[in-house]
């Protein structure tokens, strides 16, 4: 198993949305256009697979990120939720 960030930009909003659903169903989101996908490296090719069916590749963007297995996992800004909350929608191995 492997974390990788995938992001994408996507210029119409009914591609946009079916890529959204797509990928809301494999990765965790993190922002809207921003995924956290775990899983294997088939795994990783068959969402991506999935959404190149969803895109048109002359106009839109998707750009896929591996993430070093002890890499630094820093948080810049306010934080989100309220001192004391803790989000759980995270796997259990990147709390």
């Amino acid at each position: 198993m492997k974390n990788w960030i995938i992001a994408y930009d996507i210029r119409n909003p009914r591609r946009l949305v079916r890529v959204h659903r797509k990928m809301v169903s494999s990765a965790t989101p993190v922002e809207y256009s921003v995924f956290l996908f775990i899983g294997t490296d088939r795994e990783l090719d068959a969402c991506l697979q999935d959404v190149s069916k969803l895109i048109d590749v002359k106009q839109d963007d998707v750009r896929c990120y591996v993430l070093p297995i002890h890499g630094l996992q820093e948080r810049v800004g306010p934080p989100t939720l309220p001192e004391g909350i803790h989000w759980t929608g995270l796997p259990a191995c990147l709390h």
